[in-house]
């Protein structure tokens, strides 16, 4: 894994244009990894040109601002994808624009991008394998840099509980620490402070969650609701992961929709069936344990959460 370190950062080095996208809806892990690799790329070499591109979220904005795409010729440029295992949900680039692709990745394997790759699927977060790669390098780093990235894995890693979380994942962390002396209690404000309106809206959910036999909560929140309660249309997505450790639940899903885009975002978590297949035969995808499918096709929500609940019966035989 160093080898292919030193690698991207010979390719980073070789160009003068660098972009760095992710994928579409990002969460803090995209949002931290993105903004982190794009101030270390210019903290090292100041002379470059480095933008990351993507649409923004206002509840991320602490993490720093994002970039619009550039006009300059894509031919010579390096573009670099994270937190994104296929290129169907990259946002804001067309990738066969560009000179080069590098993935960098922590989800199952889907599509291959470019001749360089990082993906490892046990990281807790891409951040993790962003501070893995400039730990490992010449790359500079500072406490903001520092800061975003252990943002970015106590988010992706929900706080180090998920089962993906690993001894490299605290070593990487401790170093991060020890590097920059970030001030690590006083950062997780920046996440999980929340106003009323949000908690009167996790109220909401929990209230009208449908739960299965089988254990297979879920609840379709229309834009009535959200309009109620006064949250981001966001918040039910980013709220997804607050409904673990529920006795008669083992796995849930939030149903939203988006206007704009016109189509139903529908968030998978899970405490034990596996949910990315499902997640897959739906063009949508992620990890075994917390997955995304977004649909145009209204009627296509009750296959899915068919699916899921006989998941839920199979998972609940089997243990």
């Amino acid at each position: 894994m160093k080898q292919n370190y030193q690698k991207i950062y010979k390719r980073i080095k070789a160009y003068q244009q660098i972009i760095i996208a992710r994928h579409i809806g990002p969460d803090p892990d995209a949002i931290a990894s993105q903004i982190s690799l794009r101030e270390a790329i210019k903290l090292t070499f100041p002379k470059k040109q480095v933008f990351a591109v993507g649409t923004g979220v206002a509840k991320f904005r602490c993490y720093g601002l994002l970039d619009k795409v550039p006009e300059i010729d894509f031919a010579k440029t390096l573009l670099i994808v994270l937190d994104l295992p296929n290129l169907e949900r990259i946002d804001g680039v067309n990738p066969i624009l560009f000179k080069e692709v590098i993935k960098i990745d922590h989800h199952p394997y889907e599509e291959k991008m470019g001749e360089l790759e990082i993906v490892d699927d046990q990281a807790s977060s891409t951040s993790q394998i962003i501070a893995e790669l400039l730990l490992n390098t010449k790359f500079k780093i500072n406490q903001q840099i520092a800061e975003n990235l252990y943002l970015g894995i106590v988010s992706d890693s929900d706080r180090f509980l998920l089962s993906y979380t690993t001894p490299k994942t605290f070593r990487v962390v401790a170093d991060l620490i020890e590097k920059t002396n970030i001030d690590f209690t006083s950062l997780y404000k920046l996440i999980y402070d929340r106003p009323i309106e949000e908690i009167r809206f996790q109220g909401f959910i929990a209230n009208n969650l449908i739960v299965t036999p089988n254990g297979l909560a879920y609840i379709n929140i229309s834009n009535e609701d959200i309009e109620k309660y006064k949250v981001d249309p966001a918040t039910a997505s980013n709220m997804v992961n607050d409904f673990n450790f529920i006795k008669d639940i083992v796995a849930w899903t939030f149903i939203t929709y988006d206007e704009r885009h016109e189509l139903y975002k529908i968030n998978v978590r899970s405490r034990g069936p596996i949910i990315n297949e499902i997640a897959n035969k739906y063009n949508g995808g992620g990890h075994k344990f917390a997955s995304g499918i977004r649909t145009t096709d209204k009627r296509e929500i009750e296959n899915i959460i068919k699916d899921l609940d006989e998941a839920c019966q199979k998972y609940k035989e089997g243990n």
